[in-house]
């Protein structure tokens, strides 16, 4: 043994003393880190369950200070002592309800008020009957916040016992609608996020994984480093949210789990992919975590730090919903990276080749010649573009050319709040009932809040808008509660708040219709104009203002996504052109995604139309991911072109990259289609969108778009950088011996 003293430590010169004391360094950080990531999930997977606590699915809340009818249900609070939704509860009868059976219907608005969670600060309003004598209706204000799922059910079953009991014709039913209906049925649609969507995206996650691997060890590793990477970002989101930091919806806390599951798990494939080729070539286990560290740190921190980037641009929205979407998307991204990059390597470190059992790899690294492990696929491809790079990619392009070509058909402009939910929902078929009987826009009244000085002008002009059925001034001191929101009040002043009073109109149309927004749009323009200062709100104006901003969004956030992207791109490609021609791709991508979704929404699906801010979200998330494969692919492609060449790098690079970008675009499209369980028109369309056009990337874009035209182009890809300078003809050559050899 030789020992070599120098000052007062002693250095082990022992044969492979370096190896064991690196090994033992491994082995004590991956102890740590699944200790660490342990205390994590034990704190955030009963958290999981909790985020609903602070989730608000309210449109209203979504919309920025500066929004007009923000400003008008600022006011509306003024003139309550406390902010309440109104519920519409309606009786609906085969035949006329006799004068007996509608002054019976009294005690049921007394039982209806005492419900808890119901306003004590107004009384519901009511009965109200119909022109035909066949519905009567109560106008029920229910307190905001969590307890309005609560208070529905309890108003519904109330309102079930009673006709049930009270000697009412045969065939008689009852709804609970209005805007506190659709709201109760929204969180309940939602209701499926906390169990049911995680685990049909785990479950479909599985079944890939094991026909991926072949193996039944492998994909458990990687579904519990995603499982952990969500525990971690719910524990933050849910104090952020509590703190009132960022605003939580049901849609965001779905997107939360299906971005953190699909990009876990995409990060871990490129990991695996790159543990499996250095087993081959290290000395020990822990020799090839490091190998595969540094073989993936690169990109797997420029992909996810891409995509957070993008997200962080949702900060710029004018809705609050959206922009609290950046930081919860973004924070979910850091998870993945995180855990992708301390939890996975720990436990392949600890299992060794055991983690692929059955199919271990070989050990030796003569038993695994060049090309060996690239599959028959990706050795063809490579051939065809290196013999037809122009062919491949003018073809490719056109596909994406033809299937964008769908893209003036989408109809992004908004949608019936009746249609956001696709299952059952009784406030969806009250409100058919209600304008059977009533004007279409009973229950959900135009709020217009005018200065006193003002009122009887605004009142006028109100009333003789078309598309108006009625309108009054709230009264002061009613002589018997709250009045029903159409009925004038004639014995008794207007309520005045700060010099300002508060007008109730009814529609004639349905509230979430298009000509309901457009009859608010033009009353606005009449009131700006004859009384400045007019305030025009309620669910209609919500709707209208909610759509405005959204698709004011689309053309803000654009720019700044692509520009944030392509600065990244460059930065890691230390190059120009390379980056243009992959933002490029992304966005003929993304246009032939939603030309195609157009389509099938239209023509298949049947849907009435989309929400105004699924392009955005579907650009955000195709875009962003989009480039992550771009970027897998890139950088294996730049290290391989450092040693072979460009042409002859792109090759390489397609083939050893290739069957695990393939892998990791499926799983990603599963984890989003995961989302069509729940049955919201917003998810589901999303959930369409990102899958097909995940699938559409990995498959056209990234497998033959971008590899042929880089090939097409050579060497000047990398332009200006060190890669870009230097022989066309030395490029050449390289690209006629790759080829020579693909093709033997």
């Amino acid at each position: 043994m030789e020992v070599i003293t120098k000052g007062a430590g002693i250095m082990d010169k022992r044969p492979g003393a370096g190896r064991r004391s690196s090994s033992r360094l491994w082995l004590a950080g991956a102890v740590l880190s699944l200790v660490a990531w342990m205390v994590v999930g034990g704190i955030g997977g009963p958290t999981f369950g909790k985020l609903s606590e602070v989730s608000s699915n309210d449109q209203a809340s979504f919309l920025p200070a500066s929004a007009e009818s923000t400003e008008a249900r600022q006011w509306q609070s003024k003139f309550t002592s406390g902010g309440s939704v109104p519920a519409v509860v309606l009786i609906e009868s085969p035949e006329k309800l006799s004068p007996v059976q509608l002054a019976g219907l009294a005690s049921l608005g007394t039982q209806l008020s005492a419900v808890d969670g119901v306003s004590h600060s107004t009384s519901a309003a009511g009965p109200i009957p119909s022109a035909d004598g066949k519905a009567a209706q109560f106008i029920v204000p229910v307190e905001e916040g969590n307890r309005v799922k609560g208070s529905i059910q309890a108003l519904r079953a109330m309102a079930t016992g009673y006709v049930e009991g009270a000697g009412l014709p045969a065939g008689t039913t009852t709804y609970v609608t209005g805007p506190a209906g659709f709201l109760a049925d929204l969180v309940n649609a939602f209701g499926g996020i906390d169990g049911i969507l995680l685990f049909a995206a785990l479950g479909a996650v599985l079944v890939i994984l094991l026909a991926v691997y072949r193996s039944v060890v492998l994909p458990f590793v990687v579904l519990l480093t995603a499982v952990f990477a969500l525990c971690g970002s719910i524990l933050v989101v849910f104090a952020l949210a509590k703190a009132g930091a960022i605003q939580l919806t049901g849609q965001s806390q779905g997107i939360l789990s299906i971005l953190v599951v699909g990009s876990a798990t995409d990060y871990a494939l490129l990991f695996v992919a790159r543990y499996r080729e250095a087993l081959g070539h290290a000395s020990n286990k822990w020799s090839a975590v490091g190998r595969a560290y540094k073989g993936s740190f690169g990109a797997i921190l420029a992909s996810g730090t891409t995509v957070a980037l993008a997200l962080l641009c949702l900060l710029f929205s004018e809705l609050n919903s959206n922009r609290g979407l950046g930081p919860i998307g973004a924070i979910g991204i850091g998870f993945s990276m995180l855990a992708s990059l301390t939890l996975l390597p720990a436990a392949l470190g600890l299992l060794g080749r055991s983690a692929f059992w059955p199919r271990t790899p070989n050990k030796s690294p003569a038993a695994n010649p060049a090309n060996s492990d690239i599959p028959r696929v990706w050795r063809i491809l490579a051939s065809i573009i290196a013999k037809r790079p122009k062919a491949v990619w003018l073809s490719a392009a056109a596909i994406l050319v033809v299937c964008a070509s769908g893209l003036p058909q989408l109809q992004a402009s908004g949608v019936p709040e009746s249609a956001l939910i696709l299952g059952k929902s009784e406030a969806v078929d009250g409100q058919a009932a209600l304008g059977r009987h009533y004007p279409a826009g009973a229950g959900s009244p135009v709020v217009v809040v005018a200065e006193e000085k003002a009122a009887a002008v605004v009142l006028a002009e109100v009333k003789a808008q078309e598309g108006i059925s009625d309108a009054s001034v709230v009264a002061a001191q009613p002589d018997s509660g709250v009045r029903p929101l159409a009925e004038p009040a004639t014995d008794a002043a207007p309520l005045v708040r700060d010099g300002r009073v508060l007008i109730n109109a009814t529609l004639s149309s349905e509230a979430d219709s298009a000509k309901a927004e457009q009859t608010v749009a033009t009353l606005r323009q009449k009131l700006h104009d004859k009384a400045p200062g007019t305030l025009v709100g309620g669910t209609t104006a919500t709707a209208a203002d909610t759509n405005a901003s959204a698709q004011s969004d689309l053309w803000r956030i654009i720019p700044i996504v692509l520009a944030v992207i392509l600065l990244v791109l460059m930065a890691l490609l230390r190059a120009v052109l390379a980056p243009l021609l992959l933002i490029g791709t992304v966005v003929l991508s993304y246009a032939a995604a939603l030309g195609v979704s157009a389509w099938v929404f239209n023509h298949v699906f049947g849907f009435p139309g989309a929400d105004a801010s699924v392009p955005l979200f579907g650009f955000v998330f195709l875009v962003a991911l989009g480039v992550d494969y771009n970027i897998f692919l890139m950088t294996r492609v730049r290290e391989e072109s450092m040693l072979s060449g460009t042409r002859a790098g792109i090759l390489k690079g397609l083939g050893a990259t290739g069957g695990v970008i393939t892998s990791a675009g499926v799983v990603l499209a599963a984890t989003f289609a995961a989302l069509g369980v729940i049955p919201i028109l917003f998810l589901a369309q999303i959930s369409f969108i990102v899958a097909f056009g995940v699938l559409l990337d990995t498959t056209i874009v990234r497998s033959l778009l971008v590899p042929a035209l880089s090939y097409d182009i050579g060497r000047r890809i990398w332009w200006p950088g060190r890669l870009g300078h230097g022989s066309s003809d030395e490029d050449q050559a390289m690209g006629e011996t790759q080829r020579a050899a693909t093709a033997s």
